[in-house]
This record gives C-alpha cells, structure tokens and sequence, in this order.
C-alpha cells in the first residue's frame, strides 16, 4: 500500500488541478461571453438542432482575437471574436463556422471534455511513475533529467489521445453536416484555409508531436468517411 502512495498523491492532484482549471475556465468564459446572434449563423444551427431533435443550439461569442472554437467543460459552445470576425469580413463562410460548431458540439456529444478529466490525472500519474523509473533504472541522469524525459512521453502520450478525440469530433460533425443539408464542403475548404487563418507554425512539426492532426491528414479522413458512408 505504501507503494502506491506517491501514484495516488499523483491522481489526486492531477484531479485537483483539473478540477482548479475548469473552475477558473469558467469564471473567465462568464465574464468575457455573450451569446451570439447572427441571422444566418442561427439559420443553419437550427437545421443542425432539427437533425439531432433538439429545440436549439446555443452558441456564445468568446471576446478573445485568435481564431478557434471550443467545447466548455459544463457543456457549453463558444467561438472566439477572431474567428467571428473572419465571418463578418469574408474570409470565412457561415457553413464554415457551423462547422467549427458542429465540432464543437460533437467534442460534447461524445464526452471528450468530460473524458479529459481523467486523461489529465492519468497522465500526471504516468508521469510520477516515469520520473521514478527513471531514476531507478538509471540513477546518473538526475532529477531534471527524469522530469524532462517523463514530460516528453506523457507530452506524447496525451497529443495522441488529443489526435483521436480531433478525429472522432471530425467523423461526427461530418454526420451531422450532411443530415443537416449543409454537407462536409464547408467543413474541407475550413481546414484548407486553418493554417492561414491562425497563423498556424506547426506544419511542419512532427505529427506525433501535435495534439491536434495535420489538415491534410483530417480531409483525407472526412473524404474517406464520406466515401464510405455513401457506398
């Protein structure tokens, strides 16, 4: 049992911290959100809230300047003033913001924010473990050393899980998107302008090195699930 304690001190506080960050997540989405009104943004949210039985789709305008979207811990789909105002100047369709939006809601749907609670502790007790194999198996490297080896397995580790989640959040707004009438066009030509968009320098990094997959490597899975489900 003693044994155990240094991997459920890890689990605890992985836990807790989470538990911190949605809390102050949050506090900061509430004081920087306001629902978001749009005419045509709310003509095709409700075609996608007609496809899933649901009386509506809310969607709140996040006053931050980088372009994204995301899916609150309580639930909640936000995306960013940046990326309205891509909208608003024409650099971004309103079918490719309901696709950021059908993504956002798959992220929700499929409980991968919930799901990320416990990734995150699990990953803070991995990463305890690691630092004490490390050190056992080989005792010369020191504890900087350790961290440092630890955090880029775990850093690996969690990018991939990030990459699977991205993809199955993909597959999902694909679905919804063509029971909707809307379709997955908007949903390719988004990602072929993404990196232009965000000003994106990770291009050229190694995939396992990212939490979220490459553009290309998401069109080809969209096509892909297209084709399928067609066939």
């Amino acid at each position: 049992m003693i044994k155990l304690i240094p991997l459920l001190l890890a689990i605890g506080w992985g836990l807790a911290a989470y538990m911190f960050s949605a809390w102050r997540t949050k506090q900061m989405l509430d004081a920087q959100s306001v629902p978001l009104k749009d005419p045509e943004l709310e003509r095709l949210t409700r075609r996608m809230a007609a496809a899933l039985d649901l009386p509506e789709i809310r969607v709140n305008l996040f006053n931050i300047e980088p372009v994204n979207g995301l899916a609150a811990p309580d639930g909640r789909i936000f995306l960013t003033k940046g990326f309205y105002d891509r909208f608003r100047s024409g650099s971004v369709t309103a079918e490719e913001l309901a696709s950021v939006i059908a993504h956002e809601l798959a992220h929700v749907a499929l409980g991968h924010t919930r799901r990320r609670m416990i990734d995150f502790s699990g990953q803070n007790a991995v990463f305890v473990s690691l630092v004490a194999l490390f050190l056992r198996a080989i005792p010369v490297i020191g504890p900087l050393i350790a961290m440092f080896m630890a955090n880029m397995i775990t850093g690996a580790l969690a990018a991939r899980m990030s990459r699977r989640d991205e993809f199955e959040a993909d597959a999902w707004a694909s679905a919804l998107l063509i029971k909707s009438g809307i379709g997955t066009a908007p949903q390719i030509s988004l990602f072929e302008k993404l990196e232009r968009l965000t000003g994106n320098r990770a291009a050229s990094a190694p995939a396992w090195a990212l939490s979220h997959p490459k553009s290309a490597e998401r069109i080809k899975a969209i096509r892909a699930n297209e084709a399928r489900w067609t066939a």
